[in-house]
């Protein structure tokens, strides 16, 4: 697993990428540290941001809410690396869509799916993150999308967990999102409905089976 010096490494580099204003690193940055929620990118790499920041963002990537937690977590695992062998974790999930035009994607999951664009980058666009509580999807510019938007193939590109499926259905249907399936419950228990994007691509939001 990771040690700390690799820790100190990755939090060295953040605070360089803040410097250099490289507009990703703001995305992070907002996302984990919670006095940094409220503002916008720019406003993120205009913001004072200290190797202490950088350290707590470290941190908090790898699950620990500061710097001591983590290298305290880390001695932890340390101690009993001889019995117990350190597990790959995997955190969440960011699915990638593919479109053909950056701003129009993002105005669509803004209008029909109440996501918010947390960045895009390049001039013009050609990759963007959306967001909408904790569910993330990146959008990737393409000339010509693998799906076209007319497709009749049940492929989907993400499936988003939702506790209340009915009342994000309801309000998906008063912003007039052009459903591929409606709400529906499944032969397996959860409830889901499918949302076909500009580009073809196919976001499910479903209920948890269990």
């Amino acid at each position: 697993m990771p040690t700390l010096e690799h820790h100190k490494k990755q939090a060295k580099l953040y605070l360089k990428w803040h410097r250099e204003r490289y507009y990703p690193v703001a995305a992070v940055i907002g996302w984990l540290l919670p006095r940094f929620h409220d503002l916008s990118d720019s406003q993120i790499l205009d913001h004072g941001f200290k190797l202490a920041d950088a350290q707590e963002l470290v941190a908090r990537k790898s699950g620990f809410e500061s710097w001591q937690a983590l290298k305290e977590g880390l001695q932890t695992v340390t101690d009993h690396a001889a019995t117990d062998a350190a597990k790959p974790h995997l955190a969440f999930a960011e699915p990638q869509l593919f479109v053909s035009d950056i701003v129009a994607a993002c105005n669509f999951y803004r209008q029909k799916l109440g996501f918010e664009t947390r960045f895009t980058y390049g001039e013009p666009p050609f990759y963007a993150q959306i967001i909408r509580d904790g569910a993330r999807l990146n959008l990737r510019h393409v000339d010509k999308p693998p799906l076209a938007a007319n497709s009749t193939d049940d492929l989907l590109a993400a499936t988003i967990v939702v506790d209340n499926i009915k009342a994000l259905f309801l309000e998906c249907q008063a912003a007039t999102a052009p459903f591929h399936q409606t709400l529906r419950t499944e032969p397996w228990g959860a409830r889901t409905f499918i949302v076909k994007d500009l580009d073809g691509n196919l976001i499910c939001f479903a209920t948890s089976a269990g």
